[in-house]
């Protein structure tokens, strides 16, 4: 009988441990891994899988990330096909149960955000992140899973929940009151590829993308010629390009004003798919938007301090 009630104390002390271990986390992207940090705190450990600077929609996971995703107690990613080719093996390791799989954005399918959140040929638009009000619902999804993991850490998660939706309340308060101070026939945001339409129906911006919701897609000569009248009819100053595609649809797109005797010029490297570097302020989201809104208001013509909402941008 003792040994084996010394069993069943073993065991116990085991549950016990694990519970008061770290929670080993994988994110896919850094705005999800940012929000895990955050209310997570001292008590996760988490580890982002699409490199800095790297299109999401296109990343294949090696042999390595495989290993990792595998090796995670809980593993979260944005889908609606954000991660394109990868989406069948989340899905996938989601069905076996071996880890708690989530998709962030899925889970808010609900919110009032994903109002005319589709194409015109009915492809959801993964780019919830864009919306601050949105993304901010999301902060409830990671709060719910990691107290679920960790039921003994649940208080501070949600300590760290509030705090962390009161940072975004303020990030949010900004962008609108500096959107606000773009010229009304100014306000068009032209972008490498399609990620800003919640950006833009959330903060009052006209938004048209070179390439479509996903960089998989290339723009077609038509699709260029119809963005370029576009862009001399509304005699939009300046077009934005990206961290994480490339620069040359956006290229041909100036040539091609240019040509038609309008100047457009680059108004700046916009974060969309990607954040900045590790360990910088635009390696966070609260960065990533301030670095984003402030680069957009100034280039189009509108007043926002030239560090940002923090002054803690780095100066162009």
């Amino acid at each position: 009988m003792w040994k084996k009630w010394i069993g069943i104390c073993f065991l116990l002390g085991m549950a016990s441990s694990a519970q008061a271990a770290p929670l080993n986390v994988v994110a896919t992207t850094g705005m999800i891994a940012d929000i895990v940090r955050s209310v997570g705190g001292d008590a996760v450990v988490v580890e982002t899988l699409i490199p800095t600077g790297v299109d999401p929609h296109g990343f294949t996971p090696g042999r390595g990330d495989v290993v990792r995703l595998r090796r995670a107690e809980v593993i979260f990613y944005n889908g609606l096909l954000l991660e394109g080719r990868m989406s069948d093996l989340l899905a996938r390791m989601g069905r076996q149960g071996r880890v708690t799989v989530v998709a962030v954005a899925d889970e808010l399918r609900d919110t009032e955000a994903y109002a005319a959140a589709k194409d015109d040929e009915g492809e959801w638009d993964p780019h919830l992140w864009m919306d601050v009000g949105a993304w901010r619902e999301a902060v409830s999804v990671v709060e719910r899973v990691l107290a679920a993991k960790r039921p003994a850490k649940a208080a501070v998660f949600a300590a760290n929940a509030k705090t962390y939706r009161g940072e975004l309340d303020a990030l949010d308060a900004y962008v609108r009151s500096i959107v606000a101070t773009i010229p009304q026939e100014s306000r068009v945001l032209v972008t490498a590829h399609d990620a800003f339409g919640y950006f833009g129906r959330a903060y009052g911006l006209e938004v048209r993308g070179i390439q479509g919701i996903s960089t998989e897609s290339e723009p077609g000569v038509r699709d260029l010629e119809n963005l370029i009248a576009f862009v001399v009819r509304r005699q939009v100053p300046a077009i934005f390009l990206e961290t994480s595609v490339p620069d040359r649809n956006a290229r041909a797109l100036i040539e091609g004003a240019r040509a038609q005797g309008h100047q457009v010029r680059i108004g700046g490297r916009l974060f969309s798919d990607s954040m900045g570097l590790p360990g910088t302020y635009t390696g966070t989201y609260l960065g990533m938007i301030d670095h984003n809104a402030t680069t957009i208001v100034r280039s189009l013509g509108g007043q926002a301090p030239e560090r940002g909402r923090l002054g803690k941008l780095e100066l162009p």
